[in-house]
């Protein structure tokens, strides 16, 4: 994502990766209603919205409080802002006795201005507070995981969601040094996570793949996913499209699986070895017109995050 300050607000905002290809999938009829499951900074909403006619609808969900204040901002009557998982989309939008709805979006993981924002403890750029939630109003930080969690589940933690080869290692020095004292800030995780790892560029990459796998485990994120795509399901009509932009493997693996049909037979695993292919000729999907887009060069070269970026695009049968 291509990263800016709003002047007036203060705010961190950004522009999604893929948003041509991601609204321009769900195919916007201005009358319609949709989902945008990840509100982030606004703009995929906005550019929604901007298709959207008087009669139209915009469901929008976010688990951060941050990302919901910039919602309201917007103060579009057209549009429902929800502080919440895209998870609770079904049940939310059945609460409210909404249609079905003709489009569902969904960008993963996390958004520019939670990583810009040292604060909110994503990034070992900055020295923070080691907290890593993605709705810091609730549930545990890295922090008070990292103080409790015993040895074994932090190996596994780090090597699942991350694939990470010194999982072992990192997870050794992380209860050796608690032991000694609090590990309560980004750099002295990122000082851990070097001591662990033999010299050289890969200290970087261990460091990058140990936070990513933290951030995974504290937010649920990939159990987050795959209640989000049975949701979405759930709420589509007929036609309707559910566009997915994903930025690693664990997280595009899940979402090519469920549109496949392969979730039907709980053959999705989350981590990156040892996953079970069923046969295509043996799936049962209830989805049509499987198509998947990546950034262009000219994208890629503006924007270094598009690089990883995956979008999978399906129709409900």
């Amino acid at each position: 994502m291509t990263n800016d300050i709003d002047a007036d607000q203060g705010l961190f905002t950004h522009i999604p990766v893929l948003l041509d290809e991601a609204v321009g999938a769900l195919a916007i009829v201005p009358d319609g209603v949709y989902v945008d499951g990840t509100f982030g900074r606004g703009g995929h909403s906005q550019k929604i919205l901007q298709q959207l006619g008087a009669a139209g609808r915009l469901w929008v969900f976010d688990k951060d409080p941050q990302a919901i204040r910039s919602a309201s901002a917007l103060k579009d009557r057209r549009m429902e802002a929800v502080h919440g998982n895209f998870a609770e989309m079904a049940r939310v939008l059945c609460e409210h006795g909404a249609p079905m709805v003709d489009g569902v979006l969904l960008d993963l993981g996390i958004s520019s201005p939670q990583i810009d924002d040292a604060t909110r403890g994503f990034s070992y750029r900055f020295d923070a507070p080691l907290d890593m939630r993605m709705d810091n109003s609730q549930g545990i930080s890295a922090q008070e995981w990292l103080a409790s969690a015993d040895e074994i589940t932090i190996k596994k933690v780090i090597y699942e969601y991350s694939e990470e080869r010194f999982a072992g290692q990192i997870a050794k020095k992380i209860v050796a040094t608690r032991a000694d004292r609090p590990i309560s800030t980004t750099r002295e995780l990122a000082q851990i996570i070097h001591a662990s790892v033999k010299g050289g560029p890969g200290q970087q990459d261990s460091t990058s793949r140990t936070f990513q796998a933290i951030r995974i485990h504290i937010n649920q994120e990939l159990a987050h996913l795959k209640d989000g795509l049975k949701a979405a399901s759930a709420v589509l009509k007929p036609g309707g499209r559910l566009a997915v932009i994903s930025f690693h493997s664990l997280e595009d693996r899940i979402v090519k699986q469920f549109m496949r049909g392969d979730m039907s037979r709980d053959t999705v695993k989350t981590t990156l070895r040892g996953v079970r292919f069923l046969p295509p000729e043996t799936l049962v999907s209830d989805w049509c017109e499987l198509r998947k887009y990546t950034a262009s060069e000219a994208e890629r070269s503006r924007n270094p995050r598009a690089r990883s970026a995956v979008l999978r695009v399906a129709t409900k049968r």
